[in-house]
């Protein structure tokens, strides 16, 4: 059989091996470099198609649990509370986590900070697809030399990705899916889309992601008030934001960075060689914030997080972005504090008090307008950061008023006498309690607008004792006090001071005030919102609720607003006297001049002022709140109230008061309508032609018979009234009240030590009469010639005991001339058409009291 073997298309017999002849053969090289090449062409083959599949299932792994690129833009980002006053144009503080951020649209992010940023960060961005290969290589190959991930090479979307959706691990992986996530991003989003998120929410440092919450905190302003420079400087942030801080050790290379920005920006075109060149030379570093959170109103913020806090959680104000629009009065808070501050040094050098606080609230709504609760939230030296203004202290004096309401709304009124004697009270325990006045001096019988206008103790502690210690603490609270609330602390020292009380609470009690008796919640928030504008709350005006009758209120504002009551201890001119508009005060001191106080109001504002150390050191003796907080109420008071239309109190007329009741028969008890059934140096008239009779002196008494008698039927109030009903019946057998016999025992004493000629009777009960007193009726004599030229010379002189209200002369029934005076004198120049006529003169009197008189004559004209 004959065996064949090929060679190209050639047939060749297999010859015997014996017989066979060998062919030429290829050399042994050319042999082995084929099969090596079909080795390599087949097993890169195999590795292509296998690194197909294991790169596809490498990424399809990777992508498995990537987030979703499409809705990047609705996840929820950690985004800073911000709190703001009542206008919206004052950021007062951000509550923030980890980081601050506050989201922008794009159009409010400038031009100047986008082409920066594009400069610095990625200059191809808008060319790009998401990702740049041949700087991935280059970072790739530089991971390989180095042996480690490095960071670099990334464009401004991979930077977002690596921010906003991965963890900063460096890892092949985590690098792996920033590409996959970097590319579907530019798939989704258009360019200035991925660009405003990115702005958005970089890091800048210093605890500021994005450009917003970076350009406030660097610069204190909004991102679209940035400057050329400002821009530049922002952008070279980011890169590296410890290195190139602000506030750091080396910011010669943050500038050195922003001049680079700006070159770059020149030569690619974003701005002129001038911009650039301008910019450059700007002082940028000196234009850069403080290094610490912005916070305007300190004390008023803290006050409102922890309302923030409490309502919504710490999470929801540090993440959620609400937007807090306050009831602060940016232009009076910021005037506020300065008033403060500026009193608070001044005390501290004349007093030894070193701190002071203020609050205000607007009656009509119950809005917060201004509290400082300290002269510096960051004065170390007086625990600054302590609010004053909602820390619990003795009030002093200034807590007199809830206790003489108190008192009028059980029956008595402010003409209501009581004594002001050295009086021992027995306590509830069986203790003596002897209370003395400021000046450690006694005045006997006066009425209560005068107790309580002239600040006395002694007459406070009777009416605390005449209203009940429960029923002046209950008024206190319906009012808007918060404290007090174990009344078993708290005795008959209570009205001068010694429960304690909140600055906060004490001014919403006097606002409650000054709405006649109306309360409105204490609020201070206007709205808040979430970070897309839904509002989670809004103020709502409230009518209120009518804790007390506005007649009791506006016998209360009578007192607390009308100088001359005040006068006698406080002097004419004193901090609390204000002739632009009514304004209702009242100070108050803590023993051992601990605490100084001012509060008050008008029907549009309640202000409140303490002055004081916060470690409850005593100031110098005398450091009355008339001296140390009155002033600063007093100025801020003008301050804010000016330009605002003045407002009037409810009238209580005691004059009215009393002719509208004169037919009331509690008006007629002793001492409960006013009227003395004993009393020191009462001013009387001795009734004319009747010996020792005397009447009460009134305007038909002239002034110089007015004469000043004692008269002693010594007994205290709780003689003639019921404690719990004083307008009832007299009491059956007063001496059963437990302070009875103290308190007329010290009426008599009193007269017994007065140096004075005490007539031991019943004072008069009757006004003067008119009737009694017509000899010192008006009288009016006029004087003019029997005949006279075209002028002449008219004269009257009046004799008036009241005074002469209005003295008038009239020629023919016209009035020619008048005056106030006793006297008057005018020459007559008489018309032509009354030549030859007889003119009829007349002078008429009218007096205070309303008493008339006239004189008449008649004069002949001719020439």
């Amino acid at each position: 059989m004959q065996i064949y073997f090929t060679k190209g298309s050639m047939k060749f017999p297999k010859m015997p091996k014996k017989e066979r002849k060998s062919p030429e053969k290829p050399k042994k090289s050319e042999t082995r470099a084929k099969k090596i090449g079909k080795i390599v062409l087949w097993t890169g083959g195999v590795l292509f198609v296998v690194g197909l599949i294991a790169t596809a299932s490498l990424f399809a792994w990777v992508a498995r649990d990537l987030p979703s690129p499409g809705k990047v833009n609705s996840r929820v980002i950690a985004e800073s509370t911000k709190i703001y006053d009542r206008s919206g144009e004052h950021l007062l503080y951000e509550v923030h986590g980890e980081e601050k951020r506050t989201i922008i649209p794009y159009e409010d992010i400038p031009q100047n900070i986008r082409f920066a940023t594009i400069v610095l960060e990625d200059q191809d961005f808008y060319a790009h697809h998401g990702i740049k290969f041949t700087s991935i290589l280059r970072a790739a190959l530089k991971d390989v030399i180095e042996r480690d991930i490095a960071q670099g090479g990334s464009t401004i979307t991979q930077q977002f990705v690596k921010n906003s959706l991965l963890t900063n691990e460096k890892t092949f992986i985590r690098k792996l899916k920033e590409v996959i996530l970097s590319i579907e991003i530019e798939q989704k989003f258009e360019k200035d889309e991925i660009l405003a998120m990115y702005l958005n929410e970089i890091p800048y440092g210093s605890n500021a992601y994005g450009i917003e919450s970076a350009a406030r905190t660097f610069f204190g302003k909004p991102a679209r008030e940035l400057t050329l420079d400002e821009a530049a400087m922002l952008a070279a942030l980011p890169q590296a934001p410890s290195r190139y801080s602000p506030h750091g050790s080396r910011t010669e290379l943050l500038i050195a960075r922003k001049d680079h920005c700006l070159n770059r920006m020149a030569e690619l075109g974003y701005i002129t060689r001038e911009e650039a060149d301008a910019a450059i030379a700007e002082k940028t570093l000196e234009k850069i914030e403080p290094h610490k959170d912005i916070i305007a109103a300190p004390h008023f913020v803290m006050y409102v997080k922890e309302y923030l806090s409490e309502k919504y959680g710490e999470q929801a104000m540090e993440e959620l972005g609400l937007r807090v629009y306050t009831t602060l009065d940016w232009d009076r808070q910021v005037e506020a504090e300065r008033i403060v501050r500026e009193g608070a040094f001044e005390n501290e050098e004349t007093w030894n008090a070193e701190n002071a606080a203020l609050t205000a609230i607007d009656p009509k709504t119950g809005q917060i307008l201004v509290m400082v609760g300290s002269r510096g939230y960051f004065d170390e030296e007086i625990d600054g950061k302590v609010n004053v203004a909602i820390r619990e202290r003795q009030p002093g004096s200034s807590f007199k008023p809830y206790v003489y309401l108190a008192a009028f709304e059980k029956g008595y009124i402010p003409e209501t006498m009581i004594y002001d004697v050295e009086t021992d009270f027995e306590t509830a325990e069986g203790e003596e309690y002897t209370p003395q006045n400021y000046d450690g001096t006694f005045r006997g019988p006066l009425r209560m607008k005068d107790a309580l206008g002239q600040s006395l103790n002694i007459p406070a502690v009777k009416t605390l004792y005449l209203v009940g210690v429960h029923d002046a603490i209950t008024l206190a609270q319906s009012l808007g006090i918060t404290t007090l609330h174990d009344e078993s602390r708290y005795g008959l020292s209570l009205v001068l001071g010694g429960g304690e009380v909140k600055l906060v609470d004490h001014v919403h009690a006097y606002a409650t005030l000054a709405t006649g008796g109306i309360i409105r919640d204490k609020t201070a928030i206007l709205r808040v919102e979430d970070k897309d504008g839904n509002v989670l709350e809004e103020f709502r005006q409230s009518e209120g609720v009518r804790v007390i009758d506005e007649e009791y209120v506006a016998m209360l504002d009578y007192i607390l607003s009308t100088n001359e009551l005040r006068a006698p201890t406080f002097g004419e001119e004193n901090p609390l006297r204000f002739d632009e508009r009514p304004v209702a005060a009242k100070t108050g001191t803590t023993n051992e001049f601990r605490d100084g106080w001012t509060v008050g109001y008008t029907p549009g504002l309640a202000v409140g002022v303490w002055a004081g150390n916060n470690d409850n050191t005593a100031m110098k003796a005398g450091a009355d709140g008339s001296y140390i907080a009155a002033p600063i109420f007093r100025e801020f008071m003008l301050f804010a109230t000016r330009n605002t239309p003045e407002e009037k109190f409810p009238e209580y007329d005691p004059e009215k008061f009393r002719e509208e009741n004169q037919e009331e028969e509690w008006l007629k008890k002793p001492m409960l309508g006013g009227e003395l059934a004993q009393g020191e140096d009462l001013k009387v008239c001795e009734i004319p032609g009747k010996d020792d009779e005397y009447c009460l002196a009134n305007k038909y008494c002239p002034d110089d018979e007015v004469k000043k008698k004692s008269f002693a039927d010594a007994n205290s109030i709780l003689r003639y009234i019921m404690r719990d009903d004083p307008r009832g019946g007299t009491p059956e057998k007063p001496e059963r009240d437990p302070q009875y016999k103290e308190w007329n025992d010290a009426v008599k004493d009193w007269y017994k030590n007065e140096n004075k000629k005490t007539i031991l009777d019943a004072p008069p009960d009757d006004k003067c009469d008119k009737d009694d007193f017509s000899k010192y009726e008006p009288e009016v004599s006029l004087s003019v010639p029997d005949s006279a030229g075209q002028t002449f010379k008219i004269k009257a002189e009046a004799d008036a005991p009241y005074d002469v209200d209005r003295l008038r002369l009239y020629v023919d029934g016209e009035e020619i001339a008048s005056t106030g005076k006793d006297s008057i004198s005018e020459t007559y120049n008489v018309p032509d058409e009354d030549n030859g006529k007889k003119l009829k003169v007349k002078a008429t009197i009218k007096d205070e009291n309303g008493n008339e008189e006239s004189d008449e004559e008649e004069v002949e004209v001719s020439w």
